[in-house]
């Protein structure tokens, strides 16, 4: 079916509501309003409020209450409505849903989906447009994953239901409406990246809202006379590691590009990871393109902090001179 991002993971909670009664949907206004965004639209008319919960204002209240439901065979699916909103939820998340496996040696199993809308470029006020992916990525014992297309919102979606794992399921707001097709079913696992747009000068490796600007970056490229590769990570942890060395092998060159602030962002682990793995093949140090290190500004100022066409193509022309 070809459908909005948004729409794409209504199908997948859906789909496991219908299939799974022990998966629950949770969160401030999921219920009768159908999320901020209207994610969950339709949900609680059919699988009723004792499985599609609308929670107090708690964001540490809605994290905790999952990990007892979990820790009593339920699968609870939290929504956070903004990413500037999951700090107050932060304890819950790194020091009790990621540590309880390793804690029982795994006797017990938390299989809670944290879904943030995450990211800028919808004009939002203060604290409802970050990027914190690295915060949850530098958790071990959570899964950090992040959908920029609708086939993979649905199914990314239906795979975090379905593991033992905790799971940080991120999803670009700038993204929900774009439509896509949806495949009848998964063309890759949860863990693994895929290869967008491929190329033999260079590679962006990218995730979330910034896999358009960079397909959009390698489509200016290419009328240049450049022929660009375009990865989307899709997994922020685990890292899909392998395929991100094998693209590098192909073509020597590598910008990474996300919309998080540069200092302290994922790009540089990646960046890391390359250079200790890909050094002989690297032709030109590893570039970053990421927000700047200030907080998110204002709306009126979100067009010149998010990295554009303009900055990813100054890095692939500064990394292609060497």
């Amino acid at each position: 079916m070809t459908t909005t991002l948004s729409r794409a993971i209504t199908t997948a909670l859906h789909h496991a509501l219908e299939s799974d009664p022990s998966v629950l949907v949770m969160g401030q206004d999921v219920g009768a309003l159908g999320g901020v965004f209207r994610v969950t639209d339709g949900l609680q008319k059919d699988f009723g409020p004792e499985r599609v919960v609308d929670t107090p204002i708690a964001e540490a209240g809605i994290v905790g209450t999952a990990i007892g439901l979990a820790q009593r065979g339920y699968r609870p699916v939290c929504e956070i409505q903004f990413d500037g909103f999951v700090y107050p939820a932060f304890n819950q998340i790194t020091s009790q849903l990621a540590k309880i496996h390793a804690r029982t040696a795994g006797r017990i199993t938390l299989p809670v989906v944290i879904r943030i809308p995450v990211s800028g470029g919808i004009g939002a006020v203060e604290h409802h447009s970050e990027s914190n992916e690295a915060y949850f990525a530098h958790t071990a014992g959570l899964r950090v994953v992040t959908a920029a297309t609708p086939q993979d919102a649905h199914w990314l979606l239906r795979q975090a239901i379905e593991s033992e794992d905790p799971v940080v399921f991120f999803e670009p707001k700038c993204r929900y409406w774009s439509k896509g097709e949806v495949a009848d079913e998964p063309d890759l696992p949860l863990d693994a990246a895929r290869v967008v747009r491929p190329g033999t000068d260079l590679t962006l490796l990218t995730w979330g809202s910034m896999v358009e600007t960079c397909l959009a970056a390698a489509a200016a490229a290419e009328e240049e006379g450049h022929d660009l590769e375009v990865v989307d990570l899709r997994s922020l942890s685990p890292m899909d590691v392998d395929a991100l060395t094998a693209a590098v092998d192909r073509t020597g060159r590598a910008v990474v590009v996300h919309e998080a602030p540069t200092f302290g962002g994922l790009g540089g682990e990646v960046a890391a990871t390359l250079a200790e793995r890909c050094f002989d093949r690297l032709e030109a140090p590893v570039r970053r393109v990421g927000g700047f290190d200030v907080p998110y500004p204002a709306a009126r100022l979100e067009a010149h902090y998010r990295p554009d066409l303009d900055r990813v193509l100054d890095a692939v022309d500064r990394t292609l001179a060497y």
